[in-house]
């Protein structure tokens, strides 16, 4: 049975949430449970704004849950930690992305990608274990499992480490597993927004040799002197595909927008791999022919378990990896989720949650 949140939520906590689906956030009084003996309470300082949120205050996916507190890029610093707790302490720098829970037990789970759980708790908008709804980091304070916290280095930045908890993830983790971190490797990003800036760092890093696949030519200056890309291509432009034609071992796919296929499976050598981490409105139109030629192979990824989760941060710290953000002020949210929707925003939206989130009456 379903328990109200005032039955199992004991300390008062303040945020943003959206009340309906119109999107619109405005200041909201909630509970969070006490800190549990496997339970890390940090105060929270950074969230980031994720595209994921804009879907899910406007209900485009059909199960949003009102009222609902966004937000799964969250970096603070630890204020209380259960009894059984061991790797963290008060004043620790950490994070929490996009999962609070999972089932501990399915294979999934015991092979570290608690990201597969078909029990997975989100960290906003689902039913926590004692039925009550999970609210996400556009507020002042988080209680996670500590299984489901990551530690933050030092050297990195707080509010430029917040969207690495989904936006970082979401492009490590399919570059590990498909094996296209290995250097010298041809690497293709399509789009370079918040996912895509990030796969161009990440893949870098690696020793790959990137390339940005682009409809926008205007973004080529970037691509190449500010993010460190090695060539531009765009993908309107029917000569530029020709001559890119079977240079590619592996394209990490950032747009969520419907786009064709076709072209970039052009793009690939033989074995080559297009992975997928946008979710457009509407299913792709696949063609087998191209796939079937050279042995190709289209995929998928979503974020990645915690042990990865760790290992990207520590990575980025290893690699200076930042995202480029704007930071903004709590009550400028609804405006920035307006300019996020027309892409305008270099590249990442981060709430300056410490500083600026203040109580409601």
């Amino acid at each position: 049975m379903t328990r109200l949140p005032e039955e199992v939520h004991y300390n008062k906590a303040f945020g943003w949430a959206a009340k309906d689906s119109s999107g619109v956030l405005s200041p909201f009084n909630f509970f969070t449970r006490e800190t549990g003996e496997k339970d890390v309470t940090f105060k929270v300082l950074y969230c980031g704004i994720c595209h994921s949120d804009l879907h899910m205050v406007k209900n485009e996916w059909g199960n949003s849950i009102y009222p609902l507190v966004p937000g799964h890029e969250i970096v603070g610093e630890v204020t209380e930690i259960g009894c059984k707790v061991q790797k963290f302490k008060a004043g620790d720098r950490v994070g929490v992305g996009c999962m609070v829970g999972s089932c501990h037990s399915c294979d999934n789970c015991i092979n570290n990608l608690e990201n597969y759980c078909p029990k997975m708790i989100f960290t906003y908008g689902t039913k926590y274990y004692d039925g009550a709804v999970t609210h996400g980091g556009y507020s002042n304070t988080m209680v996670v499992d500590e299984h489901f916290v990551v530690s933050i280095p030092e050297n990195l930045p707080l509010d430029a480490t917040a969207p690495l908890l989904c936006a970082g993830i979401t492009v490590y983790s399919p570059l590990r597993f498909y094996g296209l971190d290995k250097p010298g490797l041809r690497v293709g990003v399509v789009g370079l927004g918040g996912l895509g800036h990030l796969a161009v760092k990440f893949a870098k890093a690696m020793g790959t040799n990137v390339t940005v696949i682009s409809t926008s030519p205007s973004k080529q200056k970037e691509a190449l002197e500010n993010l460190g890309a090695d060539s531009f291509l765009v993908s309107r432009d029917q000569d530029q595909l020709q001559a890119g034609i079977g240079t590619l071992d592996g394209i990490i796919d950032t747009v969520s927008t419907q786009h064709p296929l076709l072209p970039l499976l052009g793009l690939l050598k033989s074995h080559g791999k297009l992975v997928i981490l946008g979710i457009p409105g509407k299913p792709f139109e696949l063609q087998v022919f191209p796939l079937i030629q050279g042995r190709k192979l289209i995929g998928g990824s979503m974020i990645g378990g915690m042990k990865e989760t760790q290992e990207m941060i520590d990575f980025a710290a290893e690699h200076n990896i930042k995202t480029d953000i704007e930071v903004i002020a709590m009550d400028y949210v609804n405006t920035a989720i307006d300019r996020l929707l027309k892409g305008d925003v270099k590249y990442r939206f981060v709430i300056d949650i410490g500083n600026t989130l203040r109580p409601s009456s």
